[in-house]
């Protein structure tokens, strides 16, 4: 779509709408009313809008106006949830994104009628919205005249002192919007679409969103809420869209829909953080709190925290695109233990059906003739198996008819053919699991349970960002992004059901996915571009609810070459470095990704995987930690530093956990800025003391080495004796590292 730079035309897709498209803006509320649930409904008009300056696509046919409902209800004391509801139309209040906590109370509120509007209080007397109904001060001192535009002036108050205004002026003239407070646009009488527009700051900084691969702040950025397949991590497309926004106010909004919404973040308008929903009903939490780490944790109360995953999955994975046979995994088993490198888990890719990438839930028996003896025996030696599937079948999938048959996959439309795949095999999709049909879930994770019960520990849910153009038990709109939700519930519940482990390997995200860890950021590219967008991704998904994240090491696919090029050596360490920092470590891509593949710093690699296992209480200690709160493992400087202006734009930094500050190196020269936030940070290669805020500039970084620091004062649980698997841990020995003035520096404190 070519840009027009008209909110009406870039925001609401009003460019080429039929005649018989109206657009009708909110006006000032005419009456309030309180409702025996607790909440509060204000009757609110909206009028068509004449037509824009050099506006296209839409004729109004004059004014007129509808009534409609806009709910506020307060869900405790930090969350205040907005709905619009045209008249004769009902939303959708539940939904499988919504998992409300049990401390979260709908706190009745009250009306205060003021001179020129009301006042909405809840229980505890604080202010929670306004309705200011005054007329603007004019001065007419030219004969030229209009009639006051009629507008919504609704100040909400999340937290009952944060002010989020709805901006109700976001205008040149009164033919002229760059915004408007809320808004609907409607065919034939029908409304199709809603929108929304908060005010504003000039200074003010937005993240949040999902998966984004851009800088941190999303501040003038316009961003689409449809999944797709992100092919790398270094573009506009996303795996994971997250309806949720954070603002450096701070405050948030999640936009309770799982329709393919659009938002702007001071873009269209620098003026507003507008948004659009394909729905005629808008439904929107907005959070307040003193921090952003509060505010993440209120919308984890909304939509669920995330599970605690198990310790071994704090281990090294090892993985390529894929091992083939038994055999062939005893062989890379066999030599990370004979040459000490610890892992825990092995993952099969593609490649252990009967044909590569044909997806049947079921081993090649000639490859692994007895694959429940040979999941047994990887145990034994400290290796638990982790398997790749995916939701769609294949026209040659031997379980196609079967799934046709039972209506387990969505109904092709006449005449729409084949959808081709998403991967490498060459084969026709025949459909898609729909997961929105309780009788596919059963069958689904029946051949779940199968491979859980024959050893398999881990199912890495692929895909599911795009599904066919079928017929679902619930439309394709609505289902498209609500998809890896359903399907990632899926494949959880039955994992947890079998070993008792809450687990999976994901890739695809929507509100509510934070719930079935772990996800990592997709197939990035092979290069310094791709760590940085790899980074940028998990620091943004931590900032959209997630606690864990992982990523593939170092980097999925080859550049040029997308199968054969090899990563470069110093990346294949530097990205390992990062590695060990992240909740969750693995090795993947399209060639090898063993450390022998890589000899010239294959011994250092080996030395920062011991650091890992050694760090693996810490992890455990520090991911109890963020399921508990707002906080994702990886996190943000700005989750902990919102009053530091400086740290609202570093995207190459990250905290591990509450103490460790990290600063990956992402070039070959070896060469960064480090920023020190406020306090005392402890050198951890050193025992340097070193206080911020503050830029270290143009450090050199030997390749052996990466700039981490740590709080002084922390203690840091770790394990003290080298291992090969957390199946060789001894909780009991867990020791202590303490970051103060005895500390002077790690080589000798680990044996490392």
């Amino acid at each position: 779509m070519r840009q027009r730079n008209l909110f009406t035309s870039d925001l609401l897709d009003l460019h080429d709408e039929p005649a018989g498209t109206n657009l009708r803006r909110a006006c000032q509320v005419t009456a309030a009313r309180e409702n025996p649930d607790g909440s509060v409904t204000l009757s609110v008009p909206f009028e068509t809008v004449p037509k824009l300056r050099d506006e296209p696509g839409y004729e109004p046919a004059g004014v007129s106006r509808i009534d409609c409902r806009v709910t506020l209800t307060a869900y405790g004391p930090e969350i205040l949830r907005l709905t619009l509801a045209p008249k004769g139309f009902e939303p959708e209040l539940k939904s499988p994104m919504l998992d409300l906590d049990d401390s979260l109370k709908v706190l009745p509120l009250s009306i205060v009628e003021t001179e020129h509007g009301w006042s909405i209080h809840d229980e505890a007397g604080r202010r929670r919205a306004a309705i200011d109904n005054t007329p603007p001060a004019l001065s007419e001192w030219t004969g030229k005249h209009r009639e006051v535009i009629d507008a919504l002036n609704l100040t909400l108050y999340p937290d009952g002192g944060t002010p989020v205004p709805v901006n109700s002026a976001d205008r040149f003239d009164d033919y002229t919007y760059d915004s408007m407070p809320l808004c609907l646009v409607e065919r034939d009488g029908k409304v199709i679409r809603s929108g929304f527009a908060l005010s504003a700051d000039l200074d003010e900084s937005f993240y949040g969103t999902g998966e984004r691969f851009a800088k941190l702040d999303l501040s003038g950025r316009t961003i689409d809420l449809s999944n797709t397949d992100g092919l790398g991590t270094n573009s506009r497309r996303a795996y994971k869209n997250i309806p949720l926004f954070l603002s450096s106010r701070p405050y948030g909004c999640f936009i309770h829909t799982s329709a393919e919404a659009r938002l702007s973040l001071a873009d269209i308008s620098t003026r507003s953080a507008a948004g659009m929903v394909p729905e005629p009903a808008l439904d929107l939490f907005i959070i307040g709190g003193e921090s952003l780490e509060r505010i993440l944790l209120s919308y984890r109360r909304l939509t669920g925290f995330p599970a605690m995953p198990p310790a071994w999955s704090f281990g090294m994975w090892m993985s390529r695109m894929t091992y083939f046979s038994a055999e062939e995994v005893r062989g890379i088993a066999k030599r990370l233990r004979d040459e000490r490198y610890p892992c825990d888990v092995l993952h099969l890719d593609t490649g252990w059906f009967e044909k590569d990438w044909v997806c049947e839930w079921k081993f090649s028996p000639e490859r692994f003739p007895d694959h429940p003896g040979f999941m047994q025996e990887m145990r034994e030696q400290g290796f638990r198996i982790s398997l790749w599937q995916t939701p769609y079948l294949s026209k040659d999938n031997c379980r196609l008819e079967e799934a046709k048959a039972g209506g387990y996959i969505g109904k092709m439309k006449a005449g729409s053919g084949e959808a081709s795949g998403s991967d490498f095999s060459e084969e026709s999709i025949g459909g898609h699991i729909d997961f929105s049909n309780p009788a596919a879930v059963a069958w689904y994770q029946g051949l779940l349970r199968e491979l859980l019960n024959d050893g398999a520990s881990a199912i890495k849910t692929d895909f599911g960002e795009d599904i066919t153009d079928a017929e679902y038990a619930i439309p394709l709109q609505r289902l498209h992004n609500l998809y890896p939700l359903l399907y990632q519930q899926a494949a959880y519940d039955v994992t947890r059901e079998v070993t008792g482990d809450s687990i999976i390997w994901a890739r695809a995200g929507w509100a509510g996915c934070q719930r079935y860890p772990v996800h990592w950021g997709g197939d990035a590219e092979c290069s310094w571009a791709g760590l940085a967008g790899s980074l940028r991704g998990g620091l943004q998904l931590g900032l959209s609810g997630f606690a864990f994240w992982s990523h593939d090491v170092p980097g999925f696919h080859g550049t040029p070459q997308f199968m054969h090029s090899l990563p470069a050596e110093d990346l294949y360490l530097r990205w390992t470095q990062f590695g060990v920092f992240t909740s969750h470590l693995r090795y993947h891509g399209t060639s090898p990704r063993e450390p022998w593949e890589f000899p010239a710093v294959a011994d250092s690699v080996r030395r920062w995987l011991n650091l890992r296992y050694a760090l693996i209480p810490y992890l455990l200690r520090e991911g109890k930690a963020a399921i508990e709160s707002g906080l994702p493992l990886l996190a943000a400087l700005v989750l902990h530093h919102g009053d530091d202006p400086v740290c609202r734009g570093i995207d190459d930094q990250f905290y591990c956990g509450r103490d460790f500050l990290i600063a990956p190196v992402m070039n070959s020269e070896g060469v960064r800025d480090v920023y020190l936030p406020r306090g005392e940070w402890v050198d951890l290669w050193t025992g340097e003391v070193r206080r911020g805020p503050g830029w270290l500039r143009r450090l050199h970084v030997p390749l052996s080495l990466m700039p981490v620091f740590v709080k002084k004062g922390a203690s840091i649980p770790v394990y003290p004796q080298q291992v090969q698997s957390t199946a060789e841990m001894d909780m009991g020995k867990v020791t202590e590292i303490r970051f103060d003035e005895g500390y002077k520096g790690l080589e000798g404190v680990l044996g490392l």
